[in-house]
C-alpha cells in the first residue's frame, strides 16, 4: 500500500498515501476501538460549519490570508455536502474531550485545502491542521458548539413527528367521540367514558411534550465558541472573539448567540441534561400510551379487545394467525433506550472537573441516539399504528353494560354504602346494577334511565345538577 510519513508530538508514523486524515486521526482510531460507529453525520456537518465560520472570521481579522481561507472554506463546504465521509475514522466515543474528533476534521480539511491549492496530501505546507484550520480555536469550544448545533438539527424532525402524532391522535379522538366504554383505574372497572376522550388525553400529553422540547431547545442557542481552551479566549483576536458566533449563525442559519459567561459554558453541560430530561419525559409518556394500546387491543377473544391495532406482520413462528402489537412494543423499547441514555448523560455531565468536562463524546453519542431513535419511534407509531386503529364498538358497549362500575353514579342518590352493596351483589350474582336497584325499590325505572345514562356520565355532568333535575 502506498504510504506517507507524518509526525506529531508522539513520533513519526506511516499513513495511507491517499488518506485525507492524518497521523493524529490514525492514532485515535487505533486507541479507541469502542463502538465501531463513526461520528454522527450531522455532527460532522456542523463541525465543518464551525470551521467554515472560523476561517471566514480569521480572514476578516487579518489573521488568515484569502487564498488559505478560500481553500479551507471550500473544503468545509464539501464536507458539509457529505463528501469524505469515510475519512472520518475516529470512533464516536473517544478519550480526550473530543480532541480526536477535532483533529480528524482539521486534518481532512487541511489535506483537502492543500490539494485545492496544488499541494500534496500530508505535506501541510500550504494549509496546516493546527495553525490554519484550527486557528483561534480549541477542542473545548468547537466540539460543544458543534454538539449543540447537532442537537438543534436533530430536534427539528423530532418536533415535526410529534406534531404529526398529535394530529393523528386528535383525528382518532374525533372519530371515537361517540364510542362509549368503561374507564378503568388500577386495571379495575371505574366509570364510563368515551373512547375519544382517551385519545384526546394522549394528544394532550404529546402536545405538552412538544412544548417542553421547544422550550429547552432554546438553551442550545447559547454556545461557547470563541472561548478557546477554558473560556478566556486565549489565542483568539478581539475581532474573532466578537464576530465568530454571528458568522456561524449566518453560515448555519441557526439563531446562535455567544454565551454570556464563556467559562461557565465551557465547563458545565447541564443544558444537555435538560434536553435529555425532556426526551425522557416524552419517552415515558409514549411508552405509557403504548402500554395502554396493547392492553386495550389485547385478545382478540380473551382480552379487553376494545380496539384493533393494524396488523403489521406475523406474530409467531409456531402459532398460526397470531398477530402481535409490534409497533407499541418497539416504542416501549425505544423508551427504555432513552431512559438509559438519560442516566449516562446525567453522569457524564456530573463527572466534569474544574474548567472542562472531558466526557462530551459519550454524552453526545447517547444524546444523538436518543433523539434519532425517538424520532423513528414516533414516526412508526403514527404511520403504522395510530392512523389505522379501529374501535370495537359492540365490545365496548357490552363490557360497559356488564360492569358494576356504573354503580358509582348511584352515590348521590342512595349513598356510598348502599351503592357499594349493589356493586358487590352485581359481581357476586352476575346480575345488572339496574336490575338490583329496581328489585330493592331504591329508584324508579325513569330515575335510573337518567342516573345510569352512560353518555351523561362520560360527559362529566355534575352529579348534583343531575340529582336536582330529578
Amino acid at each position: 500500500m502506498n504510504t506517507r510519513l507524518e509526525s506529531d508530538s508522539v513520533g513519526t508514523r506511516e499513513v495511507p498515501g491517499e488518506a485525507y486524515y492524518g497521523v493524529q486521526s490514525m492514532r485515535a482510531q487505533e486507541n479507541f476501538r469502542i463502538t465501531g460507529h463513526q461520528m454522527n453525520p450531522e455532527f460532522l456537518r456542523n463541525l465543518a460549519q464551525v470551521k467554515k465560520a472560523a476561517a471566514i472570521t480569521n480572514r476578516g481579522a487579518g489573521m488568515l490570508d484569502s487564498e488559505k481561507s478560500e481553500a479551507i472554506i471550500k473544503a468545509c463546504e464539501e464536507v458539509m455536502d457529505g463528501m469524505f465521509r469515510d475519512e472520518f475514522i475516529v470512533d464516536a466515543i473517544q478519550g480526550g474531550a473530543g480532541t480526536s474528533a477535532n483533529m480528524n476534521m482539521n486534518e481532512v480539511l487541511a489535506n483537502r485545502a492543500n490539494e485545492l491549492l496544488g499541494g500534496s496530501l500530508g505535506a501541510y505546507d500550504r494549509v496546516h491542521p493546527n495553525d490554519d484550520v484550527n486557528m483561534a480555536q480549541s477542542t473545548n469550544d468547537v466540539i460543544p458548539t458543534a454538539g449543540k448545533m447537532t442537537v438543534l438539527s436533530l430536534l427539528t424532525p423530532l418536533l415535526e413527528e410529534l406534531e404529526r402524532l398529535e394530529d393523528a391522535l386528535l383525528d382518532k379522538a374525533e372519530e371515537f367521540e361517540d364510542v362509549i366504554k368503561m374507564g378503568r383505574t388500577q386495571l379495575q372497572d371505574a366509570v364510563p367514558m368515551m373512547l375519544g376522550q382517551s385519545f384526546h388525553a394522549y394528544a394532550s400529553m404529546v402536545a405538552r411534550d412538544r412544548k417542553r422540547i421547544e422550550r429547552v431547545k432554546k438553551e442550545m442557542y447559547s454556545v461557547n465558541l470563541g472561548g478557546t481552551a477554558i473560556g478566556s479566549a486565549m489565542n483568539a483576536s478581539d475581532y474573532y472573539l466578537h464576530n465568530v458566533v454571528p458568522c456561524l449563525a449566518k453560515v448555519s442559519g441557526m439563531p446562535l448567540r455567544q454565551a454570556d459567561d464563556l467559562f461557565d459554558a465551557t465547563e458545565n453541560l447541564d443544558s444537555f441534561v435538560s434536553v435529555s430530561g425532556t426526551l425522557k419525559a416524552c419517552a415515558v409518556g409514549l411508552s405509557k400510551m403504548s402500554n395502554d394500546l396493547r392492553l386495550l387491543s389485547s385478545g382478540p377473544k380473551t382480552g379487553i379487545g376494545e380496539i384493533n391495532l393494524p396488523a403489521r406482520q406475523n406474530g409467531s413462528s409456531i402459532m398460526p394467525g397470531k398477530v402481535n402489537p409490534v409497533i407499541p412494543e418497539v416504542v416501549t423499547q425505544v423508551a427504555f433506550l432513552v431512559i438509559g441514555h438519560d442516566t449516562t448523560i446525567t453522569m457524564a455531565a456530573e463527572a466534569g472537573q474544574l474548567e472542562l468536562n472531558a466526557f462530551e463524546p459519550v454524552l453526545f453519542y447517547n444524546l444523538f441516539e436518543s433523539i434519532t431513535s425517538l424520532t423513528g419511534a414516533v414516526n412508526t407509531l403514527t404511520d403504522h399504528c395510530i392512523s389505522g386503529i379501529t374501535a370495537n364498538r359492540k365490545r365496548c358497549k357490552d363490557l360497559l353494560e356488564s360492569s358494576a362500575g356504573i354503580a358509582t353514579a348511584l352515590n348521590p342518590y342512595i349513598g356510598y354504602k348502599k351503592a357499594a352493596e349493589i356493586a358487590k351483589r352485581s359481581v357476586r350474582e352476575n346480575r345488572g346494577v339496574r336490575e338490583l336497584v329496581l328489585e330493592e325499590g331504591l329508584l324508579t325505572s325513569g330515575q335510573l334511565d337518567h342516573v345510569l345514562n352512560p353518555y351523561a356520565m362520560a360527559a362529566a355532568d355534575s352529579e348534583l345538577e343531575r340529582k336536582a333535575a330529578m
